[in-house]
């Protein structure tokens, strides 16, 4: 089974916490883990800001195509917790 984000609200800094349709939830930095070409914008505090859960794929998304994969999304905020 896929893990699908149902919800995602910004923290602070790079932190967004995570809930999803299992009901597992957590916090999870992604200040390590914006480094390329698609995920460099996302450093700017402003546009990392931006995210959404997209509503097919039930991952994080931002304006400029990144995404993140929903399966590390999960596998980090079982690390977390």
């Amino acid at each position: 089974m896929i893990p699908r984000v149902a919800e995602a609200c910004y923290v602070k800094n790079y932190v967004i916490h995570l809930r999803f349709t299992d009901g597992t939830e957590g916090d999870v930095d992604l200040r390590d883990e914006l480094y390329g070409e698609i995920f460099e914008p996302l450093r700017d505090p402003a546009f990392f800001q931006q995210f959404s859960v997209h509503p097919e794929f039930h991952t994080l998304t931002w304006p400029n195509g990144a995404d993140i994969a929903p399966e590390f999304l999960y596998e980090r905020v079982q690390l977390a917790a």
